[in-house]
């Protein structure tokens, strides 16, 4: 018999899944830094031989230095991965940015509190239904929302609203909001919302707290790492991850991120899971890395990732120069943002709202699809339709 529940689906067993935060917090950096290091190339070479998924000790052979003489049978392998698993479709989505408020004091973000000199706003209903309709025009199927984190500016009431606005126009609405409870999610499920991103930023509890600074509710590093489980508990059709690459040291990013998917591929075994690879761009703020990811070392760990989880999905955003994409996508990318603004609105109508970070890759959505086809790759605009999200909750109520 089906449980009354739409959210029991997406779990394991009827048993609640344990928190990643203790399985973390007990991988020191010092271990991390020793898989890496101790790496010879015969551990590269059984990596490169090794049935997916790999191990962690796969991983860290595979993004150490004794693996950079490789990196051409990394990108081979990762190719043959990537076309067995997913084929050669490549889902193009937008970001809609509904606010820039926000109460937390993230060093790196170009929204933190106490910047003066950027305008804020948060978009009101007629707004976003504007923006809907531009999108839609555009050919988008694929929405991700976007927003800074402010209770007053953002309560769950127009999260909510948002959501179904723009499930009126798009087959599939995802989020990319702040750690919210258990409720919420399922409000946002209600809603039609199927999807939940949430990057962890960095998976190093010491640098999470130098760059959370303040009181603010994202200096919560073990809320913030356990959303995720949440969300599916929820009935969340997607998961995504990701850590932001310039804040930590990489190679420890990639390993905790890599045993954070496979966490939830464990506990959440039918939701499906999505990776991202943000590297730190200029903000408003004038945040600079100190520990900038080079084109080479990005290219490596996204290889070593797309070997060693061969089922998720792999999303690149416009944060990265036409180049990178153009050149990434065959080596196992997804999914991908086109046209993107980082600004509350800005797709119907002008804003000099303030922005998060700039824009690398700024060709319009047609040429970035023209791109993908010149590839060889089919470009697709809708992989999902919102009737099936209702199919399913409707079998989960029987």
């Amino acid at each position: 018999m089906l449980s009354s529940s739409p959210a029991s689906r997406f779990t394991s067993s009827a048993v609640e899944a344990p928190s990643f935060f203790p399985e973390i917090a007990a991988f020191p950096r010092e271990e991390a830094f020793r898989l890496v290091r101790e790496a010879t190339e015969a551990d590269v070479r059984r990596a490169l031989a090794a049935e997916a998924p790999l191990e962690a000790r796969d991983v860290a052979a595979l993004i150490s230095p004794a693996a950079r003489p490789h990196l051409e049978a990394l990108a081979q392998r990762a190719h043959a991965v990537s076309v067995q698993r997913h084929g050669r479709v490549v889902v193009l989505y937008v970001p809609l940015y509904l606010s820039n408020f926000c109460v937390n004091h993230c060093i790196y973000c170009g929204f933190k509190a106490g910047i003066k000199r950027i305008r804020r706003e948060t978009l009101t209903r007629d707004q976003i239904e504007r923006e809907a309709a531009r999108l839609r025009d555009m050919g988008f199927r694929h929405l991700l929302l976007v927003s800074g984190e402010d209770h007053d500016e953002m309560p769950l009431e127009y999260m909510v609203d948002a959501v179904r606005i723009c499930r009126r126009s798009f087959d599939s609405v995802a989020i990319e909001f702040e750690s919210l409870p258990a409720h919420a999610y399922e409000a946002l499920v209600e809603a039609g919302c199927d999807g939940m991103t949430l990057y962890q930023e960095t998976y190093d509890r010491d640098v999470y707290k130098w760059a959370h600074p303040g009181k603010g509710p994202k200096s919560n590093f073990a809320n913030r790492i356990d959303a995720p489980d949440r969300a599916a508990r929820a009935g969340m059709r997607t998961l995504g991850l990701g850590a932001l690459l310039g804040l930590g040291d990489w190679r420890f990013e990639v390993l905790a991120l890599y045993m954070h998917a496979r966490y939830l591929m464990r506990h959440f075994w039918q939701t499906r899971l999505s990776l991202g690879f943000p590297r730190l761009r200029n903000e408003t703020g004038g945040f600079q890395t100190k520990r900038p990811v080079s084109d080479r070392q990005f290219v490596q760990l996204f290889l070593a990732l797309r070997m060693a989880l061969p089922d998720a999905e792999f999303v690149l955003s416009t944060r990265e120069s036409p180049f990178m994409r153009r050149h990434l996508l065959p080596l196992g990318v997804n999914r991908v943002s086109a046209g993107s603004k980082t600004t509350p609105g800005g797709y119907a109508n002008e804003t000099d709202a303030g922005a998060q970070f700039e824009i690398v890759d700024e060709r319009p959505p047609r040429e970035v699809a023209e791109m993908i086809a010149e590839l060889g790759y089919e470009p697709v605009w809708k992989d999902w339709d919102h009737g099936f999200h209702d199919a399913m909750s409707g079998l989960a109520h029987q």
